[in-house]
């Protein structure tokens, strides 16, 4: 399936190094690269930490293909009604290779 039709749409990216960024997508290529627009990135934290789940916004962000793992379209509604603070999970381990 082409991400064309996630073009201007929300998604979320998982990345080779584990990183979940989330932004609307402006623009693909035959190589995967993305690029986003109003890009964060989400820091999920374990529930044996005490600090807080986070965002970073990054605004304008650039994927290289070769560094994505997963592109997947977000319902905003129920994405917006989600307190990303208060959320806790385990650590996405990167998938490179050793």
């Amino acid at each position: 399936m082409s991400l064309h039709v996630f073009i201007n749409k929300k998604v979320l990216i998982l990345t080779v190094d584990g990183r979940t960024l989330v932004g609307d997508l402006l623009s693909t290529d035959q190589m995967t690269n993305l690029v986003l627009t109003n890009t964060v990135e989400r820091i999920i934290r374990s529930p044996d930490e005490d600090e807080l789940s986070s965002e970073i916004e990054h605004g304008l962000y650039l994927i290289r293909g070769d560094n994505v793992v997963v592109c997947g379209e977000i319902d905003e509604k129920i994405d917006g009604d989600i307190d990303w603070t208060k959320v806790k999970g385990e650590v996405i381990r990167d998938t490179k290779n050793a």
